[in-house]
């Protein structure tokens, strides 16, 4: 559903220099990639979607409707930007999935029946415990 719609015009996207793997090229190219999308201003998604995503996702936004993703695992730029646009939609894909109502159930015949089997041999064991003996 979410995977079917191309956000890719309302991104924005920003490089750094990143840590981790690299060698000296990490010192000189800027392989981190950041991505920035206004959930907001998206013309893309329905009031309701984003009221969802922004009661969701309210620990991940900056300035209260900017969501940010980085990707600086891999050692290509062009890597990292594809790696931010998938963790993009499953950040959505997440945030929008509503979870299916729990219908209460009854246990059954059988689990009352040993339930109430082993409550029984309990009290039994409790009794015996209480009996005064004569000599």
């Amino acid at each position: 559903m979410i995977k079917d719609i191309d956000f890719s015009p309302e991104f924005e996207f920003a490089t750094s220099r990143s840590g981790g793997p690299g060698g000296q090229n990490v010192n000189k190219v800027e392989t981190k990639v950041e991505l920035r999308f206004n959930i907001q201003t998206s013309a893309l998604l329905s009031d309701t979607q984003k009221e969802r995503l922004l009661e969701k996702l309210k620990n991940q936004l900056v300035q209260d409707t900017i969501l940010v993703i980085t990707a600086q695992e891999k050692r290509s730029q062009l890597k990292n930007k594809e790696l931010s646009v998938q963790k993009f939609y499953k950040t959505l894909e997440k945030a929008l999935h509503e979870k299916k109502k729990r219908l209460a159930t009854k246990p059954s015949g059988e689990a009352v029946e040993k339930r109430l089997k082993s409550k029984k041999i309990e009290s039994d064991k409790k009794a015996n415990r209480n009996q005064k003996i004569e000599y």
